[in-house]
Order: structure tokens, then sequence, then C-alpha cells
């Protein structure tokens, strides 16, 4: 994917979904758990130094996979590169879960189901595709059993 560093920045500077202070590890030979500030916005999930204003990351939330580790942990681990996982270590066992749900809220693979969803109700009940107006109905991104890569 492509895309332009200032606008990166600018998203990363908008308010967040959920953010928090807690321990990650970044798939590095030898990466230990650092205290990191780590904030979901739309389906970026950037992380920052706690003491930094600059994100020194930031994980696309797409063709990944959230999963819930042990009790406090939980990693993000990419479809096409299984040994890009990322690892977060939460405070307790329900900050872990609300991040887990809503991270899991924020991939694009749940937006993409959720607008089909949501056309498809429309178009049941007003007989007319939601899509149409803007010209994009027929891409295949928003049909059913398509996926956009």
């Amino acid at each position: 994917m492509r895309y332009n560093e200032r606008e990166l920045l600018s998203l990363a500077r908008q308010p967040a979904e959920k953010a928090a202070e807690i321990r990650m590890s970044v798939p590095k030979k030898g990466s230990v758990l650092k205290k990191r500030l780590v904030k979901l916005v739309v389906n970026f999930l950037f992380y920052f130094r706690t003491d930094e204003a600059e994100p020194i990351g930031a994980l696309l939330l797409e063709h990944c996979r959230i999963t819930k580790e042990e009790e406090n942990v939980f990693s993000i681990s990419f479809i096409e590169e299984p040994e890009r996982k990322y690892c977060f270590e939460c405070a307790s066992e329900q900050q872990c879960q609300e991040w887990v749900e809503a991270l899991k809220r924020a991939s694009y693979e749940f937006l993409r189901r959720s607008l089909i969803f949501y056309r498809n109700e429309i178009q049941k009940m007003t007989g007319k595709d939601p899509l149409e107006q803007y010209g994009i109905s027929e891409e295949a991104r928003f049909q059913l059993g398509t996926h956009q890569q």
C-alpha cells in the first residue's frame, strides 16, 4: 500500500478511537516489551515513545489476525507474513479484551463486511443501491464474495 507520510502523520494526530500506554514488542530478534503509547485511529494502529509526539510506527489493520495470547496479552500478525508478529501486554484482562474487540472492529475486513451488510439492508428497505449515487456500486471491493487486495 502506498501512502503519503505527511497524510499519515496528520492521521496520527487525529482523535483516537482508543489510546493507552501499554507494553509492546515488535517482530525483531531479541525484541523486548517496552512501554508505548498506542493509538487506534480509523484502521491504523500508531505507536509512540511515551515522551514523543511523532509516531515511531504504524500498523495498517488489513489482512491481519488479532489474537488473545494470554490473560493480559494479545498479538497482531499479518496473514501474508505470519512471522511479522507484534505483541501487546495490557494492565488487565479487561483492558486486553477491550483492545482485541476495538482492533477487530477497526480492521479493513470488518469495515468492508459492515458496509456490504448495511448496503444490502438499505437496498432492501428503499429498493435503491445507496452506492449508486457515488458511481461506485459496481466496484469489486463492494461486492459480496470478492476481496480487494
